[in-house]
């Protein structure tokens, strides 16, 4: 039986992990590309993904593809989109959204592309017996069942999504602070820096605690998609026995019993409520050592470890006066008081390796959401860093 082709969507940077990720799940062939990772497998291995994958945005699995011709485009992807037997991939019961995307293609109006991809699924079902001449109903809200078109400048592929709701939604955030980072962002940074649960870590401006929630979660290998359901559920060809079969691995390779070095802290007593709740929310609140305190007050927790963090700074233009203030001061608590440590440092100042006043090690490109950012490492070291031989630098 030919394997099915799938492509994961990811946030921009994160496309190297997440390949490393598919290819621990034994998903082949892995090919990574701007903005995602196409594989191949069993349908299950479309499940095992949207179960495991941290860094992962959506799991779409391709079930049609074409050429098209500028002059006849809208015709074109009518056809092409009408030849996949929709009936059998799902029933005339599930409520649908379409969505379309597309890089230098000939079409007037995305708008109307997906008014067209949209005629044809139904028409294909008005005309199956099955379906008794009914169509699907259409909800841009919450559908059972999203379908995914993307043009090229000559080609359309169709896929449906197999996670319905994004990746990054793990299930358990019950609250969130202002502009929060995603989830599947946060883990793809502790990916980056290198951090295992050996290693002692440390947010000190945690928010609302999503890098705690996804290094906590590492840490006691809970799957991330555990809590939480998924658009393959909702399909015609969905096998419930093999998802049984996963979920149940998935729980059994957790160890909830395990001991952390994983600390967190924030000015801001709100802010820490926040996160208590969602540890909380995830049971595993006593896991993550927490405390209120200002970020160039409080003491390194140990000797050497990461540092793994997302200032709430910069992102407002009142802002601009603070942060001009901020990290400066920043740097310099880096460097008195942990000396030893490795701090990445996510911002979307890219002025920021000049106002902090150390130099950065590593800068990489990373979007949270539509914002741009950086991903800055700084190796610490007492001193200034800029008198430092990269060779000589610790950790």
């Amino acid at each position: 039986m030919p394997a099915e082709q799938f492509f994961a969507s990811c946030p921009r940077g994160l496309e190297a992990v997440l390949a490393d990720e598919l290819t621990a799940l034994h998903a082949q062939p892995v090919k990574t590309v701007d903005g995602g990772v196409h594989f191949a497998g069993a349908l299950t291995a479309g499940y095992a993904a949207n179960l495991r994958s941290r860094v992962a945005s959506r799991v779409l699995w391709r079930v049609g593809s074409a050429r098209y011709r500028a002059v006849s485009s809208e015709q074109d992807i009518y056809v092409a989109t009408q030849k996949v037997d929709w009936p059998k991939l799902f029933a005339v019961e599930r409520t649908l959204r379409v969505n379309v995307s597309a890089i230098k293609a000939p079409v007037k109006s995305l708008d109307f592309i997906t008014l067209r991809i949209k005629d044809a699924i139904c028409d294909v079902f008005r005309t199956h017996r099955a379906s008794g001449g009914k169509r699907p109903s259409i909800d841009t809200h919450t559908p059972d069942v999203r379908v995914h078109a993307f043009l090229t400048a000559t080609d359309i592929t169709l896929y449906v999504d197999f996670s319905g709701e994004p990746l990054f939604k793990r299930g358990y955030r019950r609250e969130a602070g202002e502009a929060p980072l995603r989830e599947n962002l946060a883990a793809g940074m502790l990916a980056l820096s290198g951090w295992t649960p050996d290693i002692t870590l440390l947010d000190p401006m945690c928010g609302s605690g999503t890098i705690l929630c996804e290094a906590v979660q590492i840490a006691a290998n809970r799957a991330p998609g555990i809590g939480r359901a998924f658009g393959f559920e909702k399909l015609a060809n969905f096998d419930a026995k093999a998802w049984e079969g996963l979920r149940n691995a998935a729980y059994g390779a957790e160890n909830n019993s395990i001991k952390t070095n994983i600390y967190g802290s924030d000015l801001r007593g709100d802010a820490l409520a926040l996160t208590r709740a969602n540890l909380d929310e995830l049971d595993l609140l006593d896991k993550v050592t927490l405390k209120q305190a200002n970020v160039f007050e409080m003491p390194a927790p140990a000797a050497t470890g990461i540092i793994v963090t997302n200032p709430p700074y910069g992102v407002r233009l009142e802002d601009r006066d603070a942060l001009a203030a901020f990290y400066p001061k920043l740097g310099d608590t880096l460097k008195q008081k942990f000396s030893g440590w490795t701090a990445y440092i996510l911002s979307s100042d890219m002025a920021l390796a000049k106002r902090i006043g150390l130099a950065a090690s590593k800068r990489t490109p990373l979007f949270n959401g539509a914002l741009e950012c950086r991903l800055f490492e700084y190796k610490l070291v007492a001193g200034s860093m800029r008198t430092m031989k990269p060779e000589a630098a610790p950790g």
